[in-house]
């Protein structure tokens, strides 16, 4: 059964199989930023590799679910050079596009790091540490809860809430809800990268938003999420995020892999 949350399929178990036994996931957002960090990235690009290292490396470098909560987006526009990239979706070349046309920016590339909903190249240099400090100092503009519940055979329960600290920006904020899978590895047989053993993390599998918020600056939800059969659930995970519609700016993410 498919679900329906506000207009969007609910298609989170490709990432999130939890298994009826499992304890209870939750998590809740701190007072303070956590940075969101998207990679948008292609198995057909040949620079995309060292990004996909360096974004796999953020937990090992010290950075943890309160600081920086990591995406990666896999974009479809290399898919005709000789390489199909199997985690490629056009909503997430449309997604690159839109934040690069609110931004003004006449191009979107391969690899991009976007901080906060804005294009930050200087990625692989100390200025990344430095960012996301400033960031991380900055009270949270809204608060985050997820809970992943065991459910029945073959399904669980995903509960989200989120408030905003100002009710009056409730019109321009959407709740985006993103499932991811680590430790992929794909044998690339064409294109750029032909040869190479290519792995991945954080890599975003389902997405849904931007869920609307209520006048009242609040949103909840709770559903039923029917499991697939591969789903790996120890390297699973959700992440949800509230960004402003208008300009891109991040309010607050929170992520939670899957217990």
């Amino acid at each position: 059964m498919k679900l329906i949350l506000h207009g969007f399929p609910l298609v989170l178990c490709a990432a999130l199989a939890v298994p009826a036994e499992a304890a209870q996931c939750t998590a809740r957002s701190g007072p303070q930023t956590a940075a969101l960090v998207e990679l948008y990235t292609s198995e057909g690009c040949d620079s995309c590799p060292p990004a996909d290292r360096w974004l796999s490396s953020l937990e090992a470098r010290g950075y943890g679910g309160t600081q920086v909560v990591p995406i990666a987006l896999h974009v479809d526009y290399w898919d005709y050079l000789g390489w199909k990239d199997p985690y490629a979706k056009a909503q997430f070349s449309a997604r690159q596009r839109k934040l690069a046309q609110v931004q003004r920016a006449r191009i979107v590339y391969t690899p991009q790091v976007m901080l906060q909903g804005k294009d930050f190249r200087a990625w692989h240099g100390p200025q990344f540490e430095q960012a996301v400090a400033r960031i991380n100092a900055s009270p949270a503009a809204a608060r985050l809860s997820l809970k992943l519940d065991p459910g029945g055979t073959g399904s669980f329960s995903l509960a989200v809430e989120a408030a905003l600290a100002s009710p009056a920006g409730a019109g321009d904020a959407g709740l985006y809800l993103a499932a991811y899978e680590n430790k992929l590895v794909s044998q690339v047989a064409g294109g750029e990268n032909r040869g190479k053993t290519l792995t991945h993390d954080y890599v975003v599998l389902e997405w849904i938003g931007p869920l609307k918020f209520g006048s009242d600056g609040r949103i909840a939800a709770e559903r039923d999420v029917p499991l697939l059969p591969k789903a790996v659930r120890r390297h699973s995970g959700v992440v949800a995020f509230v960004q402003k519609l208008s300009s891109g700016e991040v309010l607050q993410a929170l992520m939670l892999p899957a217990c």
